[in-house]
């Protein structure tokens, strides 16, 4: 079972908090952290454009990430959300396998 982190970032708390939530009842999360204040600069339909974001730092499954992502965009505000999706190259053992059986 491959783990993997999944960065989205959201426009404020209530969205973020609504994706977070939605993510751990539908068991495709085992652990979102939120990190607020995020400052986002990022080129978008022609134009450099300046954000203040709130970031999800999702802990799940790779086999998981299609469903994931389907939820995310079906909860997200943004047209085009950020969903990144990194491959967990190890960590804390008891960790890793406490994530696999809060979402096994």
């Amino acid at each position: 079972m491959a783990l993997t982190v999944v960065l989205v970032t959201c426009a404020g708390r209530r969205e973020a908090r609504r994706i977070a939530m939605g993510l751990l009842e539908d068991k495709l999360a085992a652990c979102v952290s939120i990190i607020e204040k995020v400052e986002s600069f990022f080129r978008w339909q022609g134009k450099v454009n300046r954000a203040k974001e709130v970031l999800l730092v999702i802990k799940s499954e790779k086999s998981k990430l299609p469903r994931l992502i389907k939820s995310v965009r079906a909860m997200h505000s943004y047209e085009v959300p950020e969903i990144i999706a990194l491959s967990l190259a190890g960590g804390y053992k008891p960790y890793l396998e406490w994530v696999r059986e809060s979402i096994g």
